[in-house]
């Protein structure tokens, strides 16, 4: 089975060509993209079951005898992590055409968002697959290209600009990965991943530390881990919705799989676990409370994304069995969570013509399916029993209170409030977005304006004459954003009305499309089998991690018995 090994990047790179010499085709050009990723996620499925059964699966490209050439290697976190992202970015692309690829198909070259996705695909499944460093910078970059057209693709103002940030953050990233490859080679001569848990072991502690520090800035970065974190939110929200989705899903969680894979695999005796567990704090504390402050879906969900990525550092910090193996569940739960979520949103945006929730509400009413599509990964999200946010978290709390130290249980903390929290913010989503009619909405915009900062309009009848209209507010404090984005909306003749003024003026549309509801959809179901079947998977991510910290079988499956 190891000739199984490379097919997922060879096939989705064979794939980009191959669409891109179809342009003129987009039937062909779907056909081949959607072909191409079955067979991925098929493949992944084989690898998966052979790793468990067999032990890593491993390919030296080219036919080159071990250490000198490129090795390839599926072992159980790797064929887990590209299952799940080839089911992931396979339902995406089943969305996106449904979507018309950015929404925006009049402003965009679309005969390259099929080559550049699969690109994507190709640096995603590369980088779970890479045995060496070097490697896996190849494939960091490959998602650099490919993520920066797709960011851009209809070339808006706001699209290029986030596109910058993203592309200038993740050069300098590329730069510091660099020199870390440099200074790695230089201190032990290779760059094989199996032969540098051997020889950084023969480094002295100072410059085994500084390599450590360098590696795991670098892949922080990549991670969106606090306080390299600052970049996220601004970036993801500007792109079209499939784009979101994808990267919010699966690009941050090759930052996490870097790091685990170097931290377990080349550190295991770090010194450096209790500034993970200080930085998994603060990524969870901070990136929920910017979640809580957002009047934007996209951008709350941004936030949230950087919370959660604290608790998988948690668990990687632990760096105990328990830890590890709730970090995986933890990483596979989030991938598809997260990309349903901003799937949803993309539905909301065409529904309600807007993703801030100063324009909308009523769209409980206006469209349940909608309304459940939203609600149930919303609560996988927060944690809420029995599904797989809950398990996995308990989980990782769980390794926390094992571990016992003072630090331990400040995660267990700090990872409860912040589920808490992030109940919170998906509630108070649904309760301006779902629950509250548009006319409420409307009024909120109308009366925003009329209120300095932080006033709040009380309960005995307070009114706001505002464009001849009397409005009665219920107690609800009003922050800087929410005042900037009404005043914005009700100043400008931008055609950005709120839902209210949509819905009277029937210009949006009469329903979802169905090619876009099945994918989403077909998502959730898969979060929720994730539930179903977590106690297998909790089994299998337990062997994952005690493979991981016994580190022999991935190093002999590399290098051979003798290595």
């Amino acid at each position: 089975m190891t000739a199984l090994v490379p097919l997922p990047v060879v096939l989705a790179l064979f794939g980009a060509g191959t669409t891109l010499m179809l342009s003129r085709r987009p039937r062909a050009q779907r056909f081949v993209t959607i072909s191409i990723l079955t067979a991925i996620a098929a493949i992944a499925a084989i690898l998966l079951v052979e790793a468990d059964r067999n032990g890593p699966q491993v390919l030296w490209v080219g036919g080159w005898a071990s250490p000198l050439g490129i090795a390839l290697v599926a072992d159980r976190l790797a064929a887990l992590m590209l299952l799940v992202s080839a089911v992931v970015t396979l339902l995406v692309l089943l969305y996106s055409l449904g979507q018309g690829m950015t929404g925006d198909s009049r402003k965009a070259p679309m005969s390259v968002y099929h080559p550049t996705f699969l690109v994507l695909v190709a640096g995603v499944s590369n980088a779970f697959l890479a045995g060496d460093l070097f490697n896996l910078f190849v494939s960091f970059e490959m998602l650099l290209f490919a993520s920066y057209v797709l960011l851009t693709l209809g070339g808006t103002e706001a699209r290029i600009r986030a596109g910058t940030i993203y592309v200038v953050v993740n050069m300098l990233s590329s730069a510091l990965f660099l020199v870390s490859l440099a200074a790695v080679y230089a201190a032990t001569g290779s760059l094989n991943l199996a032969q540098l848990s051997q020889r950084l072991g023969e480094v002295s502690d100072g410059t085994s530390l500084m390599l450590q520090l360098l590696l795991l800035t670098t892949f922080a970065i990549k991670a969106a881990v606090f306080p390299l974190s600052f970049w996220l939110p601004d970036s993801y929200p500007t792109a079209p919705a499939p784009v979101t989705a994808v990267f919010a899903g699966l690009l941050t969680k090759v930052g996490v799989y870097a790091i685990l894979r170097v931290q377990v695999l080349l550190f295991p005796d770090s010194h450096l676990s209790d500034l993970l567990l200080w930085a998994a704090l603060l990524t969870m504390v901070i990136g929920i409370l910017g979640a809580i402050a957002q009047s934007d879906i996209k951008r709350m969900l941004s936030f949230t994304l950087v919370s959660h990525i604290g608790y998988m550092i948690f668990g990687i910090g632990l760096a105990s069995a328990a830890g590890i193996s709730g970090a995986i569940f933890y990483v596979a739960h989030h991938i598809t969570i997260q990309t349903a979520l901003f799937l949803v949103v993309g539905l909301i945006e065409r529904r309600a013509g807007s993703t801030g929730l100063i324009r909308i509400g009523g769209l409980a009413a206006l469209s349940p399916v909608l309304a459940i599509l939203f609600f149930v990964p919303a609560m996988n999200l927060a944690g809420i029993p029995p599904m797989s946010g809950f398990i996995g978290k308990v989980g990782l709390l769980q390794a926390g209170i094992d571990d016992g130290s003072w630090l331990a249980l400040v995660l267990v903390a700090g990872g409860t409030i912040t589920s808490l929290l992030t109940l919170y913010a998906v509630a108070k989503t649904w309760s301006l977005a779902f629950w509250r009619t548009p006319e409420q909405a409307h009024e909120m915009m109308l009366a925003l304006p009329g209120l300095e900062e932080g006033q709040e309009a009380s309960d005995d009848k307070h009114e706001i004459t505002r464009h001849g209209q009397h409005i009665h507010m219920a107690g609800t404090a009003f922050g800087t954003r929410e005042l900037e984005e009404a005043r914005r909306v009700i100043d400008s003749d931008a055609p950005d009305r709120d839902l209210y003024q949509r819905l009277a003026d029937n210009s949006l549309p009469k329903r979802l499309p169905l090619s876009m509801v099945l994918p989403t959809t077909a998502l959730i179901a898969f979060s929720l089998v994730l539930t179903v079947v977590a106690g297998p998977l909790f089994g299998f991510t337990d062997r994952a991690a005690d493979d991981l910290l016994e580190r022999t079988p991935y190093v002999h499956a590399v290098l051979g018995e003798d290595g």
